[in-house]
């Protein structure tokens, strides 16, 4: 995340916005409700802090996006306190979906509250983005606040579409990498590409340049996801904060394994005898370099950074906000395995 004076401005104005965004759930006798958001957003509990915040990278892309397209970025903020919302509703359902007992080192919503608490609780937080969203006819106009709403109500229709294309896809075996794209840009390019088209929307930039940066944010989802099935098979635990071959060992149907299981080589032969161990995923993995995953999923990495950078060109990002972009979408783009 870039270090500048901008970003931590920007940083603790959303942390405000999310506060007071959260603390509508709090009418009275419905504090425990706001306590469990709050738990979620990692300001109260147990283990509460920077680290079970989250880097809140996606209200950055929104605040950063407005500026460099120069706007003026404080109007911006309920669109930035909104996706970072719908973003924590995603996950309090996906920690249920996948039965996840533990999000940045603490228990999620569902295993310390329930799971029905944990579903309310996440359509609290989703309706919260869109209370919140509407902010911005008062930041902004009536006109920008319509659009935006539009942006995020598609954005999460795209969200769930991806959702459920990752749950169905656990069940099948004929799946193909053309299946690959579309969940993943449901599940992430989507969100991201909001950021960005928010972010230019709020600072009223020309339709082409406002296209420019949903193809930038977009991009640079895709590419984070594809390079994120990289680590996820290959990368250092330090560095994905997970086991490296916890993807494998999982069942995982990434990009690499994907390509892989179109080979029909020995990988295919393993894979097709059931599920892998953590002691056996590292010569799995090995099986799959040999085939050509790992140079063709770098190389897919590769090409959809290039296409978000050069979007992002297209857009003609300005002054200090513009260089703190790039950044972070270097950032982002550019882990090492």
């Amino acid at each position: 995340m870039p270090d500048a004076t901008l970003t931590q401005s920007m940083l603790i104005l959303v942390e405000d916005e999310l506060r007071r965004a959260v603390a509508l759930a709090g009418d009275p006798g419905l504090e425990p409700l706001r306590a469990m958001l709050a738990y979620h957003m990692g300001w109260e509990g147990e283990g509460a802090g920077p680290a079970a915040q989250g880097k809140r990278i996606r209200p950055l892309l929104v605040l950063l996006t407005c500026a460099a397209a120069g706007g003026v970025w404080e109007q911006a903020l309920p669109a930035a306190a909104a996706v970072e919302l719908v973003h924590n509703f995603s996950l309090i359902h996906d920690d249920i979906e996948d039965n996840s007992p533990l999000r940045r080192g603490r228990q999620t919503v569902w295993k310390r509250w329930g799971i029905p608490q944990a579903v309310n609780a996440g359509d609290a937080m989703f309706t919260l983005a869109h209370l919140w969203l509407l902010r911005l006819a008062q930041s902004t106009s009536a006109e920008t606040a319509l659009a935006a709403c539009q942006i995020l109500q598609s954005t999460c229709l795209h969200l769930t579409q991806g959702q459920y294309l990752d749950l169905a896809y656990e069940q099948r075996r004929d799946l193909q990498q053309a299946d690959y794209w579309p969940m993943v840009g449901g599940k992430t390019a989507a969100l991201l590409a909001a950021c960005t088209g928010l972010g230019a929307l709020a600072a009223g930039a020309p339709e082409a340049r406002c296209q420019a940066y949903r193809l930038f944010g977009e991009r640079l989802g895709l590419a984070f996801q594809v390079q994120d099935d990289l680590l996820g098979i290959w990368g250092s635990a330090e560095m994905t904060g997970k086991s490296a071959e916890s993807d494998l060992a999982a069942g995982k149907k990434s990009l690499p394994v994907l390509f892989g299981l179109e080979q029909k080589g020995r990988f295919f032969q393993r894979w097709q005898q059931g599920p892998i161990s953590l002691e056996q995923a590292p010569a799995v993995a090995n099986l799959l370099e040999q085939e050509g995953a790992h140079r063709f999923t770098q190389a897919a990495a590769d090409r959809l950074t290039a296409e978000a950078l050069q979007a992002l060109d297209e857009a003609q990002p300005r002054g200090e906000a513009g260089q703190l972009l790039r950044d972070l979408a270097n950032r982002l783009l550019q882990r090492q395995s």
